[in-house]
């Protein structure tokens, strides 16, 4: 039987009021940001264009290879970055796979452009790409079998478990911290079955977590239009298995377009039930796009409210950018940031 766990005293966080964003931040949608960077791209596409010309290569201004991909981005998104610094209380990252368009060096300079240090889902074998640009790995990834057989199926476990036992070293020797794990498909199983399974599992593994300092995030999916048949599919799934594994080196990773779809209430969640989750993740809902304006959500509050919960992590940019052109994705991620950056 899956219980709620008991809210928290609510005391010391602040009031809806003081979660709310004012009318200053709400204006700084997508849109209002996009304002401000047009102004650099419009430039940087000058100037590239004489670059080319004078270089004796008419071709070069239209060729889109990853280096000029790479440079025009940079360049402008430094120019955004230097008007609209962040405040420096939100950790931000973006996840790998949703800037797979830009070569993982791209999305490295990207990131500093923008100001801040961290993606999301990048595994061993790119490690030292980041650490070559200074980039922390916000959440490490390929321990996991694939996001449909995971730790609710006992038949999962034997490879699980060796896999996991050899990645908490990999991630604690590369100096990381978070590592991601998935529940896998129900497949016809039900929830208890699910959950004394998964227990039985990940306690193999949690001691060597705790030893090497490395907490497994579990994350929450959607099962109604992305993840059908997932069993993590609540946060009050999630919230029984951390209760009953009773370990700081477990938590969840709490999506947030997905638990939009699955139960709303988002905010009164984050606040009843923080202690449990170790890592958050954003999207427009619905669509999985762009958090402007142009779908459901309030990221201004939702960050808000994550903030007050005293959380020090990393909050992670997971949508999928809308625009055709490099330049137009670079834009949607430099807006996403300054929504989320309050």
């Amino acid at each position: 039987m899956i219980k709620s766990a008991a809210p928290e005293q609510l005391a010391e966080l602040p009031g809806d009021s003081e979660l709310v964003p004012s009318d200053n931040e709400l204006l700084l949608s997508r849109r209002a940001v996009l304002k401000q960077i047009a102004g650099s791209t419009v430039a940087l596409g000058v100037v590239g264009s004489l670059a080319a010309c004078s270089s004796g290569q008419p071709n070069a201004a239209v060729t889109n290879s990853s280096a000029t991909n790479a440079l025009a981005t940079n360049s402008a998104t430094s120019a955004l970055a230097s008007k609209l610094p962040l405040k420096g209380r939100i950790r931000h990252s973006v996840a790998r796979w949703t800037y797979s368009h830009l070569s993982l060096p791209e999305l490295c300079q990207l990131v500093q452009s923008l100001g801040f240090s961290a993606i999301d889902l990048v595994g061993p074998a790119e490690w030292p790409i980041l650490k070559q640009y200074g980039i922390d790995c916000a959440m490490c990834n390929g321990a996991e079998l694939n996001l449909v057989d995971g730790w609710c199926e006992r038949k999962n476990h034997p490879e699980l478990i060796k896999r996991y036992l050899q990645h908490i070293d990999l991630v604690a020797d590369a100096g990381y911290k978070n590592l991601i794990c998935f529940a896998g498909n129900a497949r016809g199983m039900d929830k208890e079955t699910a959950l004394t399974n998964a227990v039985s599992g990940l306690q193999q593994v949690l001691g060597k977590a705790q030893a090497r300092g490395v907490v497994l995030q579990m994350e929450l999916f959607n099962s109604k239009v992305d993840h059908p048949d997932y069993l993590a599919d609540s946060s009050a799934f999630g919230i029984e298995l951390c209760q009953r594994l009773q370990s700081e080196h477990f938590k969840l990773l709490f999506d947030i377009y997905h638990m939009q779809i699955m139960e709303g209430d988002i905010i009164s969640t984050i606040r009843k039930h923080h202690q449990y989750f170790g890592h958050y993740h954003t999207a427009g809902v619905p669509g999985r796009h762009e958090i402007d304006d142009s779908q459901e959500l309030n990221y201004p509050a939702i960050a808000k409210a994550i903030l007050a919960t005293g959380y020090r992590g990393y909050l992670a940019q997971e949508f999928m950018p809308t625009p055709v052109t490099v330049d137009g994705k670079a834009q949607s991620l430099a807006a996403a940031i300054q929504i989320c950056d309050v």
